[in-house]
This record gives structure tokens, sequence and C-alpha cells, in this order.
């Protein structure tokens, strides 16, 4: 709780307990014209217009887009048809790439949306390119339904999108989510707050740090810069979620004029392995 006895307790709660404010980055369909095409055909029938994968930036906004007042909710609102119902995921399930979807079924991929009647993708950052496959990082806000629950609920999730270049643009190769939590980050632990990581991970557990210099921050991203006991510069590179929680994402290392290269460090198995040894 030494975190939260630092911090006034309006700026805790505002911190950690309320919604996002970020605004709303898939918001390309704004009609239901885009679906009239495919509205008899099934899953398998479709191919995705050329138009819509020319980039990796654009082949994710518009499947956010297209997926973005798609219902999969389990119980039937009174008031009627939710948004486009279920007809948007034949098409966005043709934003995969072959090879995934032979991994990942039309049926799997249906349940990945149980519960969810809307989505708003809220984050999106380009993180690397590696042998022909980007990989980005996203964090969207969803409006759920329970089942026995007449109430809708938000909920927040991230996760990380990896696309690969077919002949007719990008598609979806591997993503993944994870739930975000509102309630154990803030009242348990330091593991939520960049600074401490780098305090705890790099500098009690590595014995790396000699000296920590004062956060960058820029929009949801931080950077945490620190000189090194070997003589090296570093910077630790943090996303901030809704939840209030910093995501580390990457680091990087430079030594003397030579330029940054990213590097991995494994606090959790390198150096808490190490200290047990010793």
């Amino acid at each position: 709780m030494k975190l939260r006895n630092q911090m006034d307790e309006s700026a805790f709660n505002q911190t950690y307990f309320r919604p996002s404010c970020s605004p709303v980055l898939n918001l390309r369909v704004k009609t239901s014209d885009l679906f009239n095409p495919y509205s008899e055909k099934t899953y398998d029938q479709i191919q995705v217009p050329a138009t819509l994968t020319r980039t990796p930036e654009e082949t994710i906004l518009n499947y956010f887009s297209i997926l973005r007042e798609a219902d999969n909710t389990i119980e039937r609102r009174s008031c009627g048809t939710i948004g486009y119902a279920r007809i948007p995921y034949p098409l966005a399930y043709n934003f995969l790439s072959k090879k995934y979807q032979k991994k990942l079924s039309y049926e799997e991929y249906l349940h990945l949306f149980a519960g969810i009647g809307h989505i708003n993708l809220i984050k999106l950052a380009r993180l690397s390119n590696e042998n022909q496959d980007v990989r980005f990082f996203y964090e969207m806000e969803t409006i759920e339904v329970f089942e026995g629950n007449d109430a809708e609920y938000f909920g927040y999730s991230y996760g990380f999108i990896q696309l690969t270049q077919e002949q007719t643009g990008y598609r979806i190769s591997d993503m993944n989510r994870m739930k975000e939590d509102f309630l154990c980050a803030p009242y348990h632990g330091w593991s939520h707050n960049a600074e401490a990581v780098v305090e705890v991970k790099y500098g009690n557990w590595c014995k790396l740090v000699k000296h920590i210099y004062p956060t960058i921050k820029s929009g949801y991203m931080k950077n945490i810069p620190f000189r090194g006991n070997d003589g090296a510069d570093y910077y630790i590179v943090f996303f901030t979620l809704t939840n209030g929680t910093d995501l580390e994402i990457a680091q990087y290392r430079k030594v003397g004029n030579e330029g940054w290269k990213q590097i991995q460090i494994k606090p959790e198995e390198e150096c808490l392995t190490e200290k047990n040894d010793s």
C-alpha cells in the first residue's frame, strides 16, 4: 500500500477506478452498406476487398471497425436487434491468414466474442517488424452482457496482434487478448507501476541500476531511462492501460556513442535464479 499512501486519495481513485477517456479509433464503418454483398454468404464464400488490407494499420483499423457493432451477446435484449447482430463476423474472420484459420475454426472464432455487444478500439501501437511479420499492441473497450443479468457492463482488455503479408494484402497471423483487472492491481503489490518495476526488477533483483532518470511520458507511453552499473544506458518502455497498470513493452540499451539496441532481459528468470543460486 506504499504507492497508495504516496498519492492523494482523489488522484488514486481517478487513476485506478475510472473508465477510459481515450478516443475511439475504429470508426471507419459508418453504415451497414459494407455488409450488403456478404449478407447471404457463409464465411468460406467471402473475399475481403483488397482496399481494406493495403497496409498493416489499415488492416487492423478496418478489422476492428467491422467488429465495432457486431453483437454476440448471450441474452437477447428487449429493445430488439443490437447493432449489426452477427452479420460482421464472417467478413471479420477473413481478415485472419489462411494459416491462422487452420488453427482457429470459425466456430471457435465466434466464441471469442461471446457476451460482447460492442467494441471500441482505444489504443493501437506498432511495435516491430520481424521477417515480414508486423506486431502491434492494442487495447479495447467492450460492452458485455452476462447470462441472467439485465444490465450491460464495460470491460477492458489488451493484447498483441501479429500480421503477415499475403497476395491480397495484410492478414492477422496471430493475436491474443488479456482482460484487465480493476481491483487486485491497485490494492496489492508494486508490479502495476512502471517506476516501481524498474526499481525492483532491474535494481533490487538484477543489481543493474546505478541511477534512474525522470520518467518521460507521452500519451499512454512511459519511457524510464537509467544508468547501468555496467556503464551502459538503458530505457524501458511501458504502456499505461485503462486500469492504471503500466505494461512493460520493450527494453533498450546503449553503450557510449553507439545507437540504441533492443534487448531482452528476463529478471524473473535470469536475476532471481542467479540470486537463488548464489
